[in-house]
């Protein structure tokens, strides 16, 4: 049994480096989530030997079907992290707060068509809202993303994320 002596003496030594420890975990930076990671490996392999998408007639270009069916990666489920994208607004207040958004990849994408594979697209609510300067302005969400589809006229989302923090982005 320690007595009162050692365990001031114990608590001297070992109280810096846990407040250390702990301190450190506070200020970790969340995982940083890649676009790619979220495609299945045989839907980047699609994408990657793709032809050139080709414009016919006055419709919209359009993705080959494989690529479009929205697959997951599984291991991404419940993935607690930070991801950078494009905001396309879906739901705005009357402030001009945005509350709910699909993120994507690359400026223009659901806007100018064709819109993203599914599992490139994540439907985002933040129900503290912020102020979208301009849809050129990539943002950096944080939050759990979840596998989860969601359809709306200007895409399909396979992932979905209720964000902690929506952020500028910043190297």
């Amino acid at each position: 049994m320690f007595d009162t002596l050692q365990t001031r003496n114990l608590l001297a030594r070992l109280g810096p480096m846990i407040l250390l420890m702990v301190s450190s975990i506070a200020l970790a930076e969340p995982r940083e989530i890649d676009w790619l990671e979220l495609m299945p490996a045989e839907d980047l392999a699609l994408l990657e030997s793709m032809p050139e998408i080709e414009h016919e007639g006055d419709g919209p270009a359009l993705l080959p079907d494989e690529i479009m069916t929205g697959r997951v990666v599984p291991e991404m489920g419940n993935v607690e992290g930070r991801i950078p994208g494009f905001v396309v607004p879906l739901k705005v207040t009357n402030d001009m707060r945005t509350l709910e958004f699909f993120l994507v990849p690359y400026y223009g994408a659901c806007i100018h068509v064709p819109p993203p594979p599914p599992n490139q697209i994540i439907h985002v609510k933040y129900e503290e809202g912020f102020t979208l300067r301009a849809l050129y302005d990539p943002v950096w969400i944080e939050g759990e993303l979840v596998i989860e589809r969601t359809e709306n006229d200007l895409g399909t989302s396979s992932y979905s994320l209720v964000a902690t923090s929506v952020k500028p982005y910043s190297d």
